[in-house]
């Protein structure tokens, strides 16, 4: 497991429910829906703070998770994939999200397919 990774600051899923100002059933759809990633974490599903800005799933995550899951890559390969630095993308693929650099990540998935 990568430093990032076990480095990242982790919302609890009722800690993410009220910081994204939600009820624990409709948590639970964003992560059905893909809007979110939980793993489980010390013992527990947990998501990184790092996926929610400004009280929303931070944007762009959604399509790339689908994208992830389209190649093949599992929950925890995605997550460790997010948090981890990435040579062509220079930062995590969770901080290019940060800066709006959707289409970088995007096209970094799919190196990862071939």
């Amino acid at each position: 497991m990568s430093t990032q990774y076990s480095t990242t600051e982790w919302f609890s899923l009722p800690e993410a429910a009220k910081e994204l100002g939600v009820s624990s059933g409709r948590l639970h759809r964003l992560l059905e829906d893909r809007y979110l990633l939980a793993v489980k974490h010390e013992g527990a599903l947990r998501v990184p703070k790092l996926f929610i800005k400004n009280g929303e799933p931070l944007a762009g995550l959604r399509g790339t998770l689908t994208l992830l899951s389209d190649h093949g890559v599992v929950d925890h390969e995605a997550m460790e994939w997010l948090l981890s630095e990435d040579e062509v993308l220079g930062v995590t693929p969770t901080q290019a999200l940060h800066e709006g650099r959707k289409s970088s990540v995007r096209r970094s998935v799919q190196l990862l397919a071939i």
